[in-house]
């Protein structure tokens, strides 16, 4: 029964994610929506991570058998995107790149501010 109610919860940010998808006029993904509604929540304490943590988990592991299908489907588009793999490749991994390279930055920047307002954690 645990199981069910915190999917119904997933289901239901997954939903009003959606919802906000309609309503908002950007051209945002709206699992990025749902990603800051559960967060949001979360933070807030109107949801609590005990809530929803076991089904989260079990969407993690099973996230790699999910892009399953959209690897193959990759597969099977190869002949077309052949022409086009080698400036994809490029731009992946200098994409990879610079998010790597701000992630880093970012991550840095907030340990030496937290390290200098006297918390530790």
């Amino acid at each position: 029964m645990k199981y069910l109610k915190q999917a119904v919860i997933i289901a239901a940010v997954t939903a009003a994610a959606e919802g906000i998808k309609y309503v908002v006029p950007l051209p945002v993904p709206a699992s990025i929506y749902g990603l800051i509604l559960l967060f949001g929540l979360l933070k807030s304490g109107v949801l609590r991570l005990e809530e929803v943590e076991d089904v989260g988990g079990l969407l993690l592991e099973l996230m790699p058998l999910l892009l399953v299908p959209a690897s193959v489907s990759f597969l099977t588009a190869a002949d077309t995107i052949g022409e086009m793999l080698a400036p994809v490749l490029i731009m992946g991994f200098i994409g990879t790149a610079a998010v790597m390279a701000v992630t880093g930055r970012v991550a840095q920047a907030g340990i030496r501010r937290g390290k200098g307002d006297g918390k530790r954690g």
